[in-house]
């Protein structure tokens, strides 16, 4: 009887069963163990490609990077940052577990520190001195990722009643104690229905981060310096 062929386990083939695993069941099923379920290894085979679970999700990670369109040959500075970080943004949302992944980075990867040198360097090629570089890219801060640091997640709202009578009276008292916020909901809501308007998440990152760049090219053509 022919010997089974034994699976051939390497690094990326590794990192992308983690990688679909987490797309899959969320990333808490990602461990060592469930990993080599998937690709059909005991544990012990992994560590011979990842060091740890830490090297594992780092590496996860440095999958997502290659994924990044990459800044055409030529673009101006702005198009290309824009390209890059609305790519990272995209790859963002085919993966949801990512964000809490790289959030909790401790160490960077050599793809983490050249995804980060080229951005850098389209600002330096664009005219950008190091020291405005320097501030730009702490601006854009977790951007460059594909996500912003919003104050409060959308599952943090009140509850708004299905009855349209409480809603109506949620609305009333709302407006008595906090205006302003119910100013503002109205404003994306339809008529004075706060539950018809939600907010587009990819046009406000967007809105940001064209308000950023603006604001960096201003800072750029007026010779701005930190000292």
């Amino acid at each position: 009887m022919p010997a089974v062929p034994r699976t051939r386990v390497s690094r990326e083939r590794v990192l992308r069963a983690a990688v679909d695993l987490a797309d899959m069941s969320g990333i808490d099923a990602v461990s060592m163990r469930n990993v080599a379920a998937e690709l059909g290894v005991v544990p012990m085979a992994l560590y011979k490609h990842v060091a740890d679970k830490e090297d594992l999700l780092s590496g996860m990670i440095d999958l997502l990077i290659a994924e990044y369109d990459p800044a055409g040959t030529g673009e101006p500075w702005r198009d290309a940052l824009r390209t890059r970080i609305l790519s990272a943004r995209s790859v963002l949302s085919r993966h949801q577990w990512a964000r809490a992944v790289i959030e909790t980075r401790r160490t960077r990867t050599p793809a983490v520190l050249e995804y980060m040198n080229d951005m850098t360097g389209l600002f330096l090629e664009g005219g950008f001195s190091a020291d405005l570089t320097h501030h730009a890219m702490h601006a854009l801060g977790h951007r460059i990722w594909g996500f912003s640091p919003e104050a409060f997640e959308d599952d943090d709202a009140l509850p708004v009643p299905d009855d349209p009578a409480l809603r109506a009276q949620m609305i009333e008292q709302v407006r008595a104690v906090y205006p302003h916020i119910l100013t503002i909901a109205l404003a994306s809501s339809d008529g004075d229905d706060v539950t018809a308007g939600r907010c587009d998440e990819d046009f406000e990152f967007a809105f940001t981060l064209d308000l950023l760049l603006d604001a960096f090219e201003r800072l750029r053509d007026a010779g701005w310096s930190s000292r």
